[in-house]
């Protein structure tokens, strides 16, 4: 999971500035690195590892001119956890693309040989990007080369592009001095919104980005199809590949933001809706439960919904830090540990003496739902239980999710009530399959294979085995202290 921003616009020369606001939008879509390349007749790059408002300030974004550009927050998945891995990526020949994308290439590896022996291309990072971009070079000469830059032609190079690419992938790239290119994995498994103003056109891996800009959302980017916005703010697009959608649905349930609409569907009426799928479980309970209180921030429309179906009060009875990130997707388990206690503050007048269920998004290794319910305990709760809106999480992604191996999920060979033994809760309720597709639009198709073990894709065990390794290496690796 990666966070993606393009734009074009006319009589602007500030698509730095712009695209870093929009950035800040995406940040919870990944805290590892951020960059942002533009075009102004040439390209101008800036990335790093860490935070928008690390990487970025007034001297960088200064020389970020131009009228187009594309932005990235990362999350690392598999690869490297290095500078060399951050996007964008931008190669000057044919005609110069900068790319970045949001998902994973399955077939990396050979792609990277397939790179090297026929192409005689060297990919300098361990990021698919870089094979991406590498790949669409190469096609685009291939294409262009006879009779200069058109439509028809990058549309047919995208096309020779994705039919090497397997896994799941939105990308975004600008084409130096023709345009901004968009296109989407036939299966469309991650997000891609097209937003639209007087100023020109933008590109986002969610709708949520657009408000800052002062963009209206248009339309989502179909999966299998090809957008490109020329610099007279014309909008190509073309179906490349027959679209199959399988979008992920933790979307729906961790990573996007509330306020985002993916795919037609508003992110936030949807996690309510997955809280009133709960409640017939929790009516189950034989005592009487005081208070629902959300884990902040994810769940709090689950919980609200949980509780307009139950007509249990809602509290808010554990207070966020504002300033400390995600610890989901805090690359290395001793950072997630470490940080919990700060994260989250119980507010002991709500949890004393009473019956208190938590609500949270999901359990994906047990070690925070453990923690928050030792925090409620220690505030003298009379008993806790824990209810989940998604399903017991079994099955490691392959797509851009970095899900732990399956050895680490806490659900992956115990039942509800080892669970709830293992996080030392009173009771524990976890979402149906049923009750999370029902929620969320039972009219669609969906990635499930983080709970069902069913992949949309073909996959190589050996592909399972290397992202395992790959993920074991880099969580076990010790950072030089001054690296950080």
């Amino acid at each position: 999971m990666c966070g993606v921003f393009g734009l074009i616009e006319k009589d602007s020369n500030e698509a730095g500035y712009r695209i870093y606001h929009a950035l800040n939008m995406l940040q919870h879509r990944g805290q590892d690195a951020a960059g942002i390349v533009t075009y102004d007749g040439m390209f101008h790059l800036k990335k790093g590892l860490g935070l928008v408002d690390k990487v970025f300030n007034i001297k960088n974004l200064s020389r970020l001119k131009g009228n187009m550009g594309v932005g990235h927050t990362r999350y690392p998945t598999i690869g490297g956890r290095t500078g060399e891995d951050a996007q964008p990526f931008f190669v000057n020949h044919p005609f110069g693309i900068g790319l970045a994308h949001n998902g994973n290439i399955t077939n990396y590896d050979k792609l990277k040989e397939h790179l090297w022996k026929e192409h005689y291309r060297l990919l300098n990072s361990t990021c698919d990007a870089e094979a991406i971009l590498n790949i669409l070079a190469e096609e685009l000469f291939l294409t262009s080369r006879n009779n200069g830059f058109s439509v028809e032609n990058l549309f047919k190079a995208v096309k020779n592009t994705m039919k090497q690419l397997e896994g799941s992938y939105s990308v975004i790239a600008i084409i130096g001095g023709y345009g901004l290119l968009a296109f989407r994995d036939p299966m469309g498994i991650k997000p891609l919104v097209i937003g639209e103003s007087d100023k020109g056109y933008a590109v986002s891996s969610e709708s949520c980005a657009f408000g800052v800009l002062s963009y209206r959302l248009l339309r989502d980017v179909n999966p299998g199809e090809v957008i490109f916005i020329d610099n007279h703010l014309n909008l190509h697009s073309e179906q490349l590949i027959p679209p199959d959608p399988h979008i992920c649905i933790f979307e729906y349930v961790y990573f996007a933001r509330p306020d985002s609409i993916i795919d037609g569907i508003e992110v936030y009426n949807a996690r309510i809706r997955l809280g009133m799928e709960l409640a017939e479980r929790i009516k189950k309970i034989k005592e009487k439960i005081d208070y629902i209180i959300p884990v902040p921030d994810t769940s709090r429309p689950a919980a609200q919904g949980l509780s307009e179906r139950t007509g249990i009060p809602l509290r808010e009875g554990l207070m966020k830090h504002r300033y400390i990130g995600r610890t989901f997707i805090m690359p290395e388990q001793k950072s997630r540990v470490s940080s919990i206690r700060m994260k989250l503050n119980p507010v002991s007048s709500v949890i004393k003496d009473k019956n208190i269920l938590l609500v949270d998004d999901s359990i994906v290794r047990g070690n925070t739902s453990k923690r928050i319910i030792s925090l409620v305990r220690e505030n003298k709760a009379r008993k806790v239980y824990f209810a989940s809106s998604s399903p017991p999480l079994r099955y490691p992604c392959v797509y851009g999710i970095d899900m732990a191996t399956r050895e680490d999920f806490i659900a992956k060979d115990k039942s509800e009530e080892e669970v709830k033994k293992e996080i030392k809760a009173d009771g524990l309720f976890y979402q149906t399959i049923e009750g999370l597709i029902k929620a969320i639009a039972p009219d669609r198709e969906y990635c499930t294979a983080c709970f069902t073990g069913k992949y949309p894709t073909k996959m190589d065990p050996e592909v399972f085995k290397k992202i395992e390794e790959e993920r074991i290496f880099w969580r076990n690796r010790k950072e030089d202290p001054e690296e950080e």
